[in-house]
């Protein structure tokens, strides 16, 4: 037989054999060898004919179908058979009892359908599969696994003869994963559609994508009469069929509950009520497992007579489920979840009890979590329980609510996906792979936003990964029973060992708060609920009242438990509701709760990790603004930038911590965070690590790192989690990394490195700077993108750090690769001399030595001589006013600059008259300021002052730094200014000496008992200049800086030990002195004779020292200055006082002249002159050889005053021009050095000026030589050269 007619074949077959074995036919064509392909193809022939015997065996085994005739559906069988052969789609609506659950697959297979596939039949519960199943088989009269089987978690009721295969609908969509075709059915029928659970609503969009594609399937709606018009539009105006139900009249009764009352008691009156009206068993519907079984409780204890009380619920036992079918006598009190509200008819109920509440999985967009609240039903779902009483005579119906309250009521239930979070549906979805939410054929698609909301969230939590496909971790939130967010708390806490704390905590958070806060007892429920708080989580307060709770049941009956649940203000249903769902995730997460306690802290990490979008960091606010005068209220920046606050109930709202986690944000005239928990940011950031955006900023070069650091900035939605951590950047931008590597390791040589190039390149760079340096230029050396080409060129790309460099270089065999050259530092048109830039600079016969600065406005900026502190006293600043050889053009030029403006026009440009001063004289022959002014009046004919030189202006790096420095090279001072600093360092150099020369100094000397004192003390580069010291009761040896430091102080000294050695003439003086003269003598400045004649005596020793050559400096010597004044003494001191005698009687009588003149300039400026010629110690300071000077001075002095009143005008002319001279010798002496001010030629022009006074105001006393103003100006030009040989 050819493959042609074998697929022909084919269309006999199941479609699960039509597909395989169509595979293995088209494989055949590929087949080349012919005996193969024939062996395959009988190989395939056995397999068709084993199909075709598979299906015969099958049609054989259909039974005899037959219909109870009392059933509505079989009223209309051949309307539902038409309409099943002639449409794909088919609705059927009918209430309950109209038996479509039981007799649809009986119709279908009366088709012949089941045949070539199975009839799939769907039931929203386990125990309604289970339980229609055994009714149809029964029916049917098979053995249920036979023909009729069915299929539920954990068991799977079936066969290969199986024709009709009850199922629960999740069975049918896991089936989907591995069954893309459902090609193991040929029919499908969806039962109690109405109910729109998410696994109808996913079965149903699934059935219309695979509708085109299996043209064979037939598809089967079975709804309750609740807008079955929907399911028409869905599938493309599909037929429906209406079945009427079997009702009869249902009476109903409405028996709120009283305020005290609590709903089991409410349950019991009802059961009670119910007794007294005749036989009928009663159908009474609750919430959940534990209700039902309080509720049994209960009832058994109320001992109703003859009645048995039997729980329903999905997850009883079947045998206990079985109960509820089975024959009884007596009455029967069924108490059921809402399992029985449409899935199962529960034979012989006449009378049902609705307290109107069922458990409703919801999603709170408030807390964004899924939540089984229990809550009012909807008034299709009442009318579905009262119909369950109306079946097979009248009922009644008892309402434990108001008859507005039913009427208030929404018209139907909610469909699941509505009120569920999407990512839970797109999650689900995703785990049986049924695709793209956006794109499934929903019969209510859900908002598009809605969706991408979920799918972020579900990324969130790290159950889809960056490319939306399903994780480990989504597989396994997929199988718990409760909110993703929640779910994933509960994963995370398996693996921190806190699972026990974390389910109690997740399932308060899928509740209602079981805490009651009634309006009028706000108090007293505070003060019961605040025992439970944890100032730090409200998390931990639900386990701390879980505990309690726990306890107290174990202590308590269950009465005397819900008594103290409604004292202490704890919603009792709720509590068993806690502790139902805490059940069922313990049951479905198959784990073992820890036993021992957990950390607060891993408890909470474990609730973060289902909350990272649910954090919040508090708002720094301004103290100082305030709205109204009233406190701000903190605020919490959340993610996106979400503003929430703490709610004033939580634990947190007193001491707000920094960070917060909160299960759920309640939006009311504000933003609020409701149950929350302190967290730590590092917390954080091991949970959200798909989710973090982390941002780099300062990318630098850390030198103890040995690589390139940023600052890292870790955000979650926006929230600052880590702000400025360090972290290595190489593996984050290596580009910038190994940029900056290079600039600042091998370019700027930040790197403490032990590799033998860079030493050595490091060293040409440093002479290369110092070159730099010493020119003051910028452009002799490449710059620093030279060096970095340089090493960019042959650093390999992937070298970022410190430790990728090293192992490179380890590996790199050319060591001379990195090295520089001289010749590539040096840019080729810098043409610059080293010699222009000496090291050393000589002077005083030694090598001074020269460092350079290039820095504007540091102290040093220039050139700088080292110079020794011990040999300070001796260094002056002779020759640097040269300069440099290198800079030395520029300080011309630039002293050219400093000149006035009238003068400085004579010699523009200025560099080129600095060019041929230079190049006519020899530096350093003569002082600079001399040899310029000398070329400049070569050069132009125009001659410059000396005082037009403003040296002030030059700039600092031209003129020297002097800096002094110890033994050691160690600097001690520097300065500018050379004198300054030989004063500031005086001291020092003077303790040098002295420790120098400890043998030579000496004090308490009376006589010349010391030898021959030397005139210069050498010690190495050390020079000093011993002297003696007037210590006035004794004498001393000092050495001194300088040599008119010795030459002052050895005068002095001197004169003080002959004074200590010869016989004072004061006595002897005064004892021959005239009335008149001590008269006159009485009258002087001194305060008194002592010092008066002390004074006469000096100055006769100065004299008589004087004729002799002055001081002595050995023994000898000194002995024939002793003799000399000791023999004439008296008598040089007798005349010293006549001419003394002479001056203050005429000082007496100038000062009764003054007196008695008219004040005025010259009466002040006489009073001056004065005040400056006769004063305490005038006689020694002016010297005995000029007493008679001074005498005439005041003779003149007193004709000026006898003029005065004739001329005033002329004198005042006269004046003028001798403050002129003054201010002018004033000027001068400021600008010498105070060591120099005290030396007899500067002297000399002061007594100048006196003769000029005499000169004018009284010329015919004369003056010894000619003296005019031009004179003076001579005189203190002269004065003026030998300073102006330095800048400094």
């Amino acid at each position: 037989m050819g493959t042609s007619d074998l697929h022909a074949r084919l269309s006999d077959l199941m479609p699960r054999d039509q597909r395989r074995i169509r595979r293995r036919l088209d494989g055949t064509r590929r087949v080349k060898s012919r005996e193969a392909r024939e062996k395959i193809t009988a190989e395939i022939l056995a397999d068709v004919e084993r199909a075709e015997q598979r299906v015969v065996r099958r049609r054989e085994a259909v039974p005899v179908v037959s219909y109870p005739e009392n059933l509505p559906v079989s009223q209309r069988r051949d309307d539902i058979l038409e309409a099943i052969r002639d449409n794909q789609v088919v609705i059927i609506a009918g209430e309950t009892g109209s038996g479509k659950t039981t007799q649809i697959p009986k119709i279908c297979l009366e088709l012949g359908r089941g045949v070539r596939g199975l009839i799939g039949h769907t039931q929203p519960r386990r125990i309604a599969a289970r339980t229609v199943a055994e009714r149809v088989a029964e029916e049917l009269g098979t053995t249920l696994g036979e023909v009729v089987g069915y299929k539920v978690r954990f068991t799977d009721q079936g066969s290969d003869r199986t024709l009709v295969k009850l199922m629960t609908d999740g069975i049918l969509l896991a089936e989907l994963q591995h069954d893309r075709l459902l090609e193991q059915y040929d029919t499908i029928i969806v039962d109690e559609a109405h109910e729109r659970s998410l696994n109808i609503d996913f079965i149903l969009g699934y059935l219309k994508q695979l509708l085109p594609r299996r043209p064979d399937l037939k598809v089967i709606i079975t709804s309750a009469t609740i807008d079955p018009e929907r399911f028409s539009r869905h599938f493309g105006d599909a037929p429906i069929i209406e079945v009427s139900g079997r009702t009869y009249p249902v009476e109903v009764r409405y028996r709120p509950l009283d305020e005290d009352d609590d709903q089991t008691q409410g349950i019991i009156d009802a059961c009670k009520e119910l007794s007294l009206e005749g036989q009928g068993d009663i159908l009474v519907f609750l919430s959940g497992e534990r209700e039902i079984r309080d509720t049994a409780d209960a009832l058994g204890k109320a001992q109703l007579r003859n009645t048995e009380i039997l729980p329903l619920y999905a997850r009883l036992s079947a045998a206990e489920q079985h109960k509820v079918f089975q024959s009884h006598t007596g009455r029967r009190i069924v108490l059921a979840t809402n399992v029985a509200e449409t899935s199962l008819t529960v034979p012989g109920i006449k009378y049902v009890v609705d307290p109107g509440f069922a458990r409703v999985s919801r999603y709170s967009h408030r807390t964004k979590v899924q939540r089984l609240p229990i809550e009012a039903i909807s008034q299709a779902s009442a009318n579905q329980r009262k119909g369950r009483c109306g079946r097979t005579s009248d009922g009644i119906c008892i309402r434990l609510y108001e008859e507005e309250d039913f009427v208030g009521r929404p018209e139907f239930t909610d469909p699941e996906i509505l009120r569920t979070n999407l990512a839970s549906v797109i999650l689900q979805m995703t785990s049986i792979g049924l695709g793209d939410i956006e794109a499934f054929p929903f019969v209510e698609p859900p908002d598009k936003r809605q969706v991408k909301d979920g799918v972020n969230l579900l990324h969130e939590l790290g159950a889809f990964d960056a490319e939306g496909s399903i994780t480990a971790v989504g597989r396994k939130l997929a199988q718990l029973p409760v909110d993703p967010r929640l779910a994933r708390m509960v994963l995370e806490a398996d693996k921190n060992g806190c699972l026990r704390e974390v389910m109690v905590i997740v399932a308060a958070l899928s509740i209602q708060d079981p805490r009651e806060r009634p309006a009028d007892k706000q108090q007293q429920a505070d003060e019961k609920h605040r025992r439970f708080a944890d100032p730090e989580s409200d998390f931990l307060t639900y386990l701390n009242l879980w505990n309690y709770v726990r306890e107290k049941q174990k202590e308590l009956s269950s009465s005397a438990f819900r008594r103290l649940c409604k004292a202490e203000f704890l919603n009792y249903l709720r509590v068993r509701e806690w502790q139902d769902i805490y059940s069922q995730i313990r049951q479905s997460l198959g784990a073992q709760p820890n036993s021992t306690d957990a950390e607060p802290y891993t408890v909470h990490v474990s609730l973060l990790a289902g909350l990272l979008s649910h954090l919040g960091v508090k708002d720094v606010v301004d103290k100082n603004v305030q709205e109204k005068g009233r406190r701000p209220l903190t605020e919490y920046v959340g993610a996106r930038n979400a503003r929430f606050a703490i709610w004033p109930g939580s634990a947190l709202a007193r001491k707000q911590p920094a960070w917060v986690m909160s299960a759920e944000l309640v939006e009311t005239s504000r933003l609020w965070a409701r149950v929350n928990a302190r967290i730590e940011p590092d917390w954080v950031e091991p949970l959200a690590a798909h989710l973090l955006k982390r941002t780099y900023s300062e990318p630098h070069w850390e030198k103890d790192q040995g690589a390139v650091i940023a600052l890292e900035k870790v955000t979650l939605y926006g929230m600052p989690l880590v702000v400025g951590r360090k972290v290595n950047y190489g593996r984050i931008d290596p580009e910038i990394s190994r940029d900056l590597f290079i600039r600042h390791a091998l370019v700027q040589g930040e790197w403490d490195s032990h590799h033998k190039f860079l030493k050595e390149n490091r060293k040409l760079l440093e002479e290369v700077e110092e070159l730099e340096n010493r020119a003051r230029r910028r452009d002799i050396m490449v710059d620093d993108e030279a060096l970095f080409d340089f090493y960019d060129q042959r650093v390999p790309a992937d070298v970022v750090s410190v430790r990728h460099f090293d192992n490179w270089w380890k590996r790199e065999p050319d060591k001379d690769l990195l090295t520089f050259t001289p010749e590539m530092l040096v840019n080729q048109n810098a043409d610059v001399s080293v010699q222009d830039y000496p090291d050393t600079w000589r002077h005083l016969n030694q090598r001074m030595r020269l460092t350079y600065q290039f820095e504007p406005g540091a102290d040093a900026d220039g050139v700088t001589v080292h110079v020794p502190l011990q040999m300070l006293n001796q260094f002056s600043s002779d020759g640097f006013d040269w300069q440099i050889p290198g800079l030395r053009e520029e300080l011309v030029t630039e002293l050219i600059r400093s000149l006035p403006k009238h003068i400085r026009r004579n010699f523009v440009p200025a560099p080129n008259y600095a060019k041929q001063v230079l190049a006519a004289v020899e530096p350093g022959k003569e002082p600079l300021l001399e040899a310029m002014e000398r070329e400049l009046l070569r050069l132009t004919g125009v001659r410059v002052p000396r005082e037009a030189w403003q040296l002030d202006h030059l700039p600092d790096h031209l003129r020297v730094t002097y800096r002094v420095v110890d033994e050691r090279k160690k600097k001690i001072a520097e300065d500018k200014d050379l004198d300054a600093l030989k004063k500031r360092l005086a001291p020092k150099l003077r303790q040098r000496l002295s420790a120098a020369a400890d043998d030579l100094e000496r004090t308490g000397l009376h006589t010349w008992s010391f030898g021959t004192l030397p005139k210069v003390f050498e010690q190495g580069r050390m020079k000093g200049y011993p002297a003696l010291v007037d210590n006035h009761d004794s004498v001393a040896i000092k050495i001194f800086d300088t040599e008119a430091q010795q030459r002052r102080s050895m005068w002095t000294g001197t004169r003080r030990l002959l004074l200590l050695n010869v016989v004072n003439p004061a006595r002897q003086l005064l004892g021959g002195l005239s009335n008149q003269a001590k008269l006159a003598l009485s009258r002087s400045p001194h305060g008194g004779a002592v010092a008066l004649f002390d004074d006469v005596v000096t100055a006769a020793v100065d004299k008589l020292m004087h004729d002799l050559g002055g001081p002595a400096w050995e023994p000898v010597a000194f002995d024939r200055l002793y003799q000399h004044v000791r023999a004439e003494l008296y008598d040089t001191a007798k005349d010293v006082l006549a001419r003394t005698e002479q001056i203050l009687a005429a000082w007496h009588s100038i000062g009764t002249l003054l007196d008695a003149a008219r004040p005025g300039d010259s009466v002040d400026d006489i009073r001056h002159q004065l005040s400056t010629l006769v004063y305490a110690g005038f006689i020694t300071s002016t010297g005995a050889r000029r007493l008679s000077d001074v005498s005439r001075y005041l003779r003149a002095i007193e004709r000026r005053l006898v003029k005065l009143p004739e001329e005033p005008w002329r004198d005042v002319e006269w004046m003028d021009r001798v403050h002129k001279v003054e201010d002018d010798y004033a000027a001068l002496l400021d600008k010498l050095p105070p060591a120099r001010r005290g030396d007899p030629d500067v002297r000399e022009v002061r007594w100048m000026i006196e003769e000029l006074r005499v000169s004018f105001f009284a010329q015919t006393l004369g003056t010894p030589t000619p003296i005019s103003e031009k004179r003076i100006a001579k005189a203190m030009d002269r004065l003026r050269e030998p300073a102006t040989g330095a800048l400094n």
